[in-house]
């Protein structure tokens, strides 16, 4: 699995920090058993453990929380779009190791035969 990206992970504390405002008073458990979703799972999301949780978890835990899911969904795009352009002025090529060097990109790695 790929790691995620600064602007990612922002995006994935900001949704986790409005579904637990959401939440307000009502326990893990009460929001997770509305939504069908494990307690576990809205914990993670809620700390930022789970920054890209997949989508039919955030539309069943915004149903349950009666959240409008496209109105979450355009402000969090807006928030990583920021961050991205942020991200994007200071993002630099990988540099070629010497063991790569002159390979086709994305090819694998050489493997070195002992004698």
């Amino acid at each position: 699995r790929p790691m995620l990206t600064p602007h990612e992970r922002e995006r994935g504390r900001l949704l986790g920090a409005t579904l637990r405002r959401a939440r307000g008073t009502r326990s893990t458990v009460e929001v997770s058993a509305a939504a069908g979703v494990p307690a576990e799972t809205l914990r993670k999301i809620e700390t930022g453990r789970i920054a890209t949780p997949a989508v039919f978890t955030v539309a069943a835990l915004a149903g349950a929380l009666d959240l409008d899911l496209t109105a979450l969904v355009t402000s969090l795009r807006e928030v990583g779009d920021d961050a991205a352009q942020d991200a994007s002025a200071t993002v630099r090529e990988p540099s070629v190791t010497a063991s790569r060097a002159g390979s086709a990109p994305g090819a694998p790695p050489r493997r070195h035969r002992h004698r």
